[in-house]
């Protein structure tokens, strides 16, 4: 079923499966409860000590700035989901459709998550550090699979000519004369 798979249409899956409950879940509790959801989840506890420590937000900014956050871990996981679908489809995965959301969901999410690390090493939350370290490194290591492989692509199709513009063979035992 899986013959074809490219190096970074695995990774994007593999990486995928991680991310899709490992952001869903800490970004519903946001929704739910997002003073709760914002202080008391491990993904989410440094960028609730910056807020509180450093900007001295008021209790509704806090919460707007929550359910920004969720909205763009929801944003990411709803990029990976279209990735996994297309993936799944033979016909989408032959011609590379998810190629697209899986760049979107690489880009957003490795915003996301050096910012997350960025502030959890201004706060001083070790923890917290690893985990959105470990986060971007994954994000980041699946796009520079992407763009290796688009590389090599784009470089092996440009090398290999297109049968119509190879030049037509003379007939066997005759020999090309050019006047001149």
């Amino acid at each position: 079923m899986f013959t074809n798979l490219k190096i970074s249409t695995f990774n994007g899956a593999l990486v995928a499966a991680y991310l899709i409950p490992a952001w869903t879940v800490p970004a519903v509790k946001i929704v739910l409860s997002p003073v709760h959801g914002l202080y008391y989840e491990r993904a989410n506890i440094a960028v609730a000590m910056f807020l509180s420590d450093h900007l001295q937000l008021g209790a509704l900014a806090t919460v707007r700035f929550a359910w920004l956050l969720a909205l763009a871990k929801l944003t990411v996981v709803a990029f990976f989901a279209v990735f996994v679908a297309l993936t799944l489809r033979p016909q989408s995965r032959n011609q590379g459709a998810g190629d697209e959301a899986l760049g979107l969901a690489l880009a957003l999410g490795s915003v996301v998550s050096f910012t997350s690390m960025v502030l959890a090493a201004k706060v001083g939350e070790a923890n917290a550090l690893r985990l959105h370290a470990t986060e971007l490194l994954l994000l980041l290591s699946v796009a520079i699979v992407m763009v290796v492989e688009t590389g090599r692509r784009v470089r092996s199709s440009a090398a290999t000519p297109a049968p119509e513009s190879l030049p037509a063979a003379a007939p066997a035992g005759t020999a090309e004369f050019s006047a001149g």
